[in-house]
């Protein structure tokens, strides 16, 4: 009876993980010596606003942008061109950043590599020098870079530099 108890609890935390798991694979590294998921304990709401602000923040990864609220903002290697690949599970993971109207650039951001590009859904994404960027639930504050070089969905996310480049490390 003890080993049937066991079994089924086994299998319960089995059924729990694959749930969890929402049927991705995935393979994470961090530049931040974490080793983050793709995931969160609790999906973060998009980035938004209407004439967000990005700007520039430097750490020991370097200097990469942030929206207006400190967050890092990333761009994903799966993306081709200005559209985003990434919705559903992914932009629970990545919630993109969202706008109502053209960002503002702040700190060494260049206005002219801003931009927008329209999302599956209808909404805009803000874009710099043509890729669309995206935070990262598993950042919970300001200037963390926990997503960098993680493998979630299928390919590495990366900070964006002001020079509109992933910064690898």
């Amino acid at each position: 009876m003890t080993r049937l108890f066991r079994f089924a609890a086994l299998a319960v935390a089995g059924a729990l993980a694959l749930a969890a798991c929402g049927g991705s694979s995935t393979s994470s590294s961090s530049g931040s010596g974490s080793t983050p998921g793709y995931g969160a304990p609790k999906p973060a709401a998009p980035s938004s606003g209407a004439g967000s602000v990005v700007t520039t923040k430097t750490s020991s990864l370097g200097t990469f942008l942030v929206d207006g609220n400190g967050r890092a903002l990333y761009l994903w290697d799966a993306d081709h061109g200005s559209k985003s690949a990434c919705t559903g599970a992914c932009a629970q993971a990545w919630p993109p950043l969202t706008i109502t109207a053209t960002p503002k650039a702040g700190g060494a951001v260049k206005a002219s590599l801003l931009g927008t590009t329209k999302r599956a859904d209808g909404s805009l994404e803000a874009t710099y020098a043509g890729h669309p960027l995206y935070t990262f639930a598993g950042d919970t504050r300001a200037g963390q870079t926990t997503g960098q070089g993680s493998n979630g969905f299928g390919a590495p996310w990366w900070v964006v530099t002001p020079a509109g480049k992933a910064l690898q490390n």
